[in-house]
């Protein structure tokens, strides 16, 4: 049985869609296998991240700056883990 998002968890689904390639290969995975089964801390910190700018972004999922929030920054470190291990 799936998961029905809410309409707040559609907004933030929709708003997950960036024009770089480079945040989508993190961002899309996430949102499809972990994003709504999430709980409700990390729903909040992916909400957060999305309020950042593309670039900032991808100097975030590059590692060359981390965001000053500490549940953005582990959010982030799971999305790359998650990629990289292909549990995605």
């Amino acid at each position: 049985m799936s998961i029905q998002p809410t309409d707040a968890q559609r907004r933030i689904i929709y708003q997950a869609r960036r024009g770089l390639k480079e945040l989508d290969f993190y961002i899309d995975p996430y949102v499809k296998s972990h994003y709504l089964s999430a709980d409700a801390d990390e729903q909040q910190a992916f909400e957060t991240l999305l309020s950042y700018e593309d670039p900032d972004l991808l100097v975030f999922f590059l590692g060359q700056e981390i965001p000053s929030e500490a549940g953005v920054a582990a959010l982030i470190d799971k999305m790359k883990s998650l990629r990289h291990t292909g549990t995605a």
